[in-house]
């Protein structure tokens, strides 16, 4: 290995049932480096970290770790902590019922002559290595006494002690304000100094910006490159985990609709669910498609739900058709004439035990009421429209959803809130991991439904998708609404506003 390199990975491929995660991806990690691992949802950066970690055994390839011998395969995090590598995920894995010391020795600590537990001992030595790291706590307290982040820089700290030589951060600032990032900032450049190789994964732009050194761009399972970050500019570093080409693009939408001048369907002020979302103004009007764009965890759903009341929102004001409301929680807004179609199908979305029937049916009897249940008659006329209107692939209304494929539970879930008759709609990823031919019926629908005065917040991870549908977008970035996009809406638009107006940093 080069002497100022940590960590190669060379070749490596990882199949998972039908699905290529890796294939053929090249990584190398300088001593004293931040290197940011970047892609979009699915481009393999968590699979390749498994790789590296011991988590997931892959099939080809070779990762090799300065001053070990030869090629290394990890089969457990354990394996990885002993040839120098450690990870410290969003979720914090330690025992917040512990001390700090307690957390920082756990299944190492020191032994008395006695071979009873040293306290003194590991209280004085987890003190000195928290001091030297500069972060100023009270190692005999126990950890749940601390913020997040603190309880992140002992996770960093641990593995530290346990002499790293490669430290992952797996989203590691994706529930810290910015006065707790910036400490965090703080010991990366600090561990960095001190020759420590750090991959840090996050979707936050600005962040890599602020303090990494290299970035490397994963995008469906490939490597697309890795770059200095001089050379990276935001607007091209959102071209290559998106995989545009932005001197080729072109818009393809036809003429824009202004209908600024219809009714107010909602108007938000200063709304905002602390901790995912920051204060935003909105107005969407009768018959106009909204869309939502960013980066995955740039804060597109959060935005949707805090209006929903899915996240309740803790501050702001919000108003339907020109009247304030109070939304508490969903059933609130159905009432209101809303609906909501959530990005995970599975998890929020569709109930697998129950029928076709069933799961189209559900949100008009929640609206109805418990004890004003739907006849079965009304039932079948209702699951019959909305099966022949979405041209859903079903056996029969009394299959059982979950016999259904991928595009036609996604149908299902919005015939749910079609048959409510919602005056306003927000649709997050409908077309997610759907098939072309699907994906074009709900894109039409879409227009279709706007036609018909209904208003609708659109979001997807495709730019093109809303490009093609929506009338504006609101630009969202790090959990903020960043600005609009509206007249003409092209694909380099977004782009640029998504990378942050395509300045050059």
């Amino acid at each position: 290995m080069e002497n100022n390199v940590v960590l190669t990975a060379r070749g490596i491929s990882m199949t998972f049932p039908g699905v290529k995660a890796l294939e053929n991806v090249d990584f190398t990690l300088r001593k004293g480096e931040i290197h940011a691992l970047m892609g979009e949802n699915g481009a393999g950066k968590s699979t390749l970290i498994k790789c590296l970690t011991g988590i997931n055994d892959f099939e080809t390839g070779e990762i090799r770790i300065d001053g070990v011998d030869g090629p290394v395969k990890n089969h457990s995090t354990r394996d990885a902590q002993n040839v120098g590598i450690s990870t410290v995920y969003q979720e914090v894995n330690l025992c917040p019922n512990l001390s700090v010391a307690e957390n920082l020795f756990i299944g190492r600590e020191p032994l008395t002559a006695l071979r009873t537990v040293d306290r003194n001992s590991y209280n004085k030595r987890s003190q000195k290595i928290m001091d030297d790291l500069g972060i100023s706590v009270d190692v005999t307290q126990n950890l749940e006494n601390y913020s997040l982040a603190i309880q992140q820089m002992v996770a960093i700290a641990r593995a530290v002690d346990m002499d790293c030589k490669v430290l992952i951060l797996d989203e590691p600032t994706s529930s810290l304000d910015d006065e707790e990032v910036e400490k965090l900032f703080k010991l990366m450049r600090m561990l960095k100094d001190k020759g420590v190789g750090i991959i840090f994964v996050t979707h936050f732009l600005e962040q890599v910006y602020a303090v990494c050194d290299r970035i490397t761009v994963l995008r469906n399972g490939t490597l697309v490159g890795e770059y200095p970050i001089a050379d990276l500019p935001r607007v091209k570093l959102v071209a290559a985990m998106m995989g545009k080409d932005l001197d080729d693009l072109a818009s393809i939408k036809g003429e824009s609709k202004d209908l600024s001048h219809e009714p107010l369907e909602i108007s938000a002020r200063g709304l905002a669910h602390l901790g995912t979302v920051k204060p935003f103004d909105l107005d969407i009007h009768k018959g106009e498609v909204i869309g939502i764009g960013g980066l995955l965890g740039s804060g597109r759903s959060e935005l949707a739900r805090s209006i929903y009341g899915a996240d309740r929102a803790n501050v702001g004001t919000l108003k339907v058709k020109d009247k304030e409301v109070q939304i508490h929680q969903p059933i609130d807004a159905m009432n209101l004439g809303m609906g909501m179609l959530p990005d995970d199908r599975k998890a929020e979305g569709i109930i697998e035990d129950l029928t076709v029937r069933e799961n189209i049916i559900l949100a008009l009897q929640a609206k109805t009421g418990t004890f004003k249940r739907l006849s079965s008659q009304k039932q079948n006329e209702i699951a019959d429209r909305y099966i022949e209107l979405l041209s859903i692939k079903t056996p029969s209304p009394e299959t059982l959803v979950k016999q259904l494929s991928g595009g036609n539970q996604q149908k299902v879930i919005l015939a749910r809130w079609l048959a409510t008759n919602p005056d306003f709609l927000i649709l997050d990823e409908p077309t997610r991991g759907i098939d072309i031919g699907t994906k074009t019926e709900i894109q039409k629908l879409i227009l279709e439904l706007a036609e018909q005065g209904k208003s609708i917040v659109f979001i997807s991870s495709e730019i093109m998708e809303m490009v093609r549908t929506c009338n504006r977008m609101v630009i969202m970035r790090d959990g903020e609404k960043v600005g609009e996009v509206g007249g003409d809406i092209t694909e380099q638009k977004v782009m640029h506003a998504i990378a942050g107006g395509g300045e050059e940093k």
